[in-house]
C-alpha cells in the first residue's frame, strides 16, 4: 500500500534505475506515516560515513504520541541498503548530472520501504513535452468516454 508519493520527481527527473530501501524510524514516526502524515517534496538521498540517509523528508508529529519537545520533522533518516548498493549509488552520485531521489514510500508486509531512483534532471523542453503528452492522453480518454 502506497503511503506517500513524490510526483514532482517524476516530472523533474528522467528515471534511469530504481532501488528499494528500508527506512529506520521510531514508533511514533511509523504511526504518523501510516496515518498519511508524510511529505516527500524536496527530499533527496545523501551519504555519510558509508550510510545512505533520506534528507529533508517531512514526517509530522503523531498527535497521540504525547509531548515530544525535541522532535524534528525534517530530520535525516537512515536508509537500509546493501553495502554493494551503497557503493554503486555513491558512484552514480559522483557522475555529473545524476541525482538520487525518493519516488514513493509504501508498506511491504509489515515494513515501511522507500523506492529510490537514480535520475537525470530534465531540461525545460523535456518538461513541456511531458505536459503536452499528458494533455493529449487526457483528451483521448475524454473523447473515448463520451
Amino acid at each position: 500500500m502506497t503511503l506517500a508519493n513524490n510526483k514532482k520527481a517524476l516530472f523533474d527527473y528522467e528515471i534511469l534505475e530504481k532501488f528499494q530501501a528500508g527506512l529506520v524510524l521510531t514508533g511514533q514516526e511509523t504511526k504518523s506515516i501510516k496515518a498519511g502524515h508524510m511529505s516527500l517534496k524536496g527530499t533527496y538521498v545523501t551519504f555519510h560515513n558509508g550510510d545512505a540517509y533520506l534528507t529533508n523528508a517531512n514526517i509530522s508529529k503523531y498527535p497521540q504520541a504525547g509531548p515530544l519537545p525535541d522532535y524534528e520533522p525534517t530530520a535525516s533518516r537512515r536508509l537500509l541498503l546493501r553495502k554493494r548498493e551503497i557503493r554503486y549509488l555513491q558512484g552514480k552520485l559522483a557522475e555529473k548530472g545524476l541525482t538520487i531521489v525518493p519516488l514513493s514510500v509504501y508498506t511491504k508486509n509489515r515494513f515501511i520501504k522507500v523506492e529510490i531512483a537514480v535520475g537525470r534532471g530534465k531540461k525545460q523542453y523535456d518538461k513541456r513535452e511531458t505536459i503536452k503528452k499528458r494533455d493529449t492522453e487526457r483528451e483521448i480518454k475524454r473523447s473515448l468516454k463520451s
